[in-house]
């Protein structure tokens, strides 16, 4: 990822008026039709004899009431709804993760890489974590590859809302007209959470500040070493003011990057090395690939993220450059 240096509570939801509300109009028989990305399906959660040889089964839960972020800025809330109100333990502090990126798709490694962070921080004894995000960039990152953000949102929501109890989705950066740097998209969350809610309220009564941290994989550390993607003011207010959680990459020595790099060795102390025990080395950039080559993705990505992508055709007609699929 290129550098990204230089805000109600609660989600917006759909109203029972709009076509896409999560209460669906009713058949002659009295059972509820499921909409057209497959949102909502009727218990036993399957799609019987409805289902098309395209269409995948949906074997993870499906949530009821599912919050969704506003497709503009003036109807925009920053989503709470899993955020804890409470901490549980007071000789803690309260920490919320953010994953920048462009998720296109959203992958398993993707929500892998936050129950990963979640063990580690476990182990530290420090921080307990009160709110997990996924901040997509916005469709000014103008990068190959790159779903329009509604769609990238909703693949991170689906995703989010059925295999998790605990991650959200921040739609602000991907609404905002202008690319995002992430200094002001941390900045952003600091505000939401902090600023204007005073932090997370303890078992006493009094309210805590939060520490935001930035959720990275150990590729986007190491583009920290260029001078051309990030500016050094910018390293310095992510890794002084928030830090950074880290996952290591397969043949990747963040250790090494972290002590031969002076900016990221002065704020070591604020970044948390994440090893990976179970490799994982699935891409949004294969992902596409299978998709265009006509191949299977199934397991590699959230059964409603890919009907989603399904129904929505994405990333079929899209080409990319060689030099892109080979680093990964």
């Amino acid at each position: 990822m290129s550098s990204r240096a230089n805000s109600s509570s609660g989600n917006s939801t759909v109203s029972s008026t709009d076509p896409r509300s999560e209460t669906q109009p009713t058949t002659t028989n009295g059972k509820r039709k499921a909409e057209l990305d497959f949102d909502i399906l009727a218990p036993p959660y399957s799609l019987s004899a409805n289902r098309t040889p395209h269409q995948t089964a949906d074997l993870e839960e499906v949530p009821h009431g599912i919050s969704r972020q506003a497709r503009d800025l003036a109807s925009y809330a920053f989503p709470v709804h899993r955020l804890a109100e409470v901490l549980q333990d007071n000789t803690m502090q309260p920490l919320v993760i953010v994953a920048c990126g462009s998720f296109s798709p959203i992958t398993f490694l993707h929500l892998r890489m936050f129950e990963m962070a979640i063990d580690t921080i476990r182990e530290l004894n420090k921080y307990e974590v009160v709110g997990g995000y996924y901040s997509p960039v916005s469709d000014n990152y103008r990068k190959a590859g790159l779903a329009p953000a509604n769609h990238r949102v909703r693949m991170c929501e689906l995703a989010c809302e059925r295999t998790s109890s605990w991650l959200m989705v921040d739609a602000w950066e991907s609404l905002q007209p202008t690319y995002q740097r992430t200094a002001v998209v941390l900045d952003h969350f600091n505000y939401e959470i902090n600023v204007k809610r005073g932090g997370i309220k303890t078992k006493t009564g009094e309210r805590r500040p939060a520490k935001v941290m930035l959720l990275a994989g150990g590729d986007l550390i190491e583009s920290m070493g260029d001078p051309n993607v990030w500016a050094d003011e910018d390293l310095h207010h992510i890794l002084g003011r928030y830090g950074c959680l880290i996952v290591e990459r397969t043949g990747a020595d963040v250790r090494s990057f972290l002590l031969s790099h002076d900016i990221m060795y002065e704020h070591r102390h604020n970044v948390i090395v994440i090893k990976q025990l179970i490799y994982n080395d699935i891409s949004s950039t294969k992902v596409r690939l299978f998709i265009r080559r006509g191949m299977s993705v199934q397991y590699l990505l959230p059964n409603s993220v890919i009907r989603y992508i399904e129904e929505h055709g994405l990333y079929v007609g899209m080409s990319e450059p060689v030099s892109n699929v080979l680093k990964f």
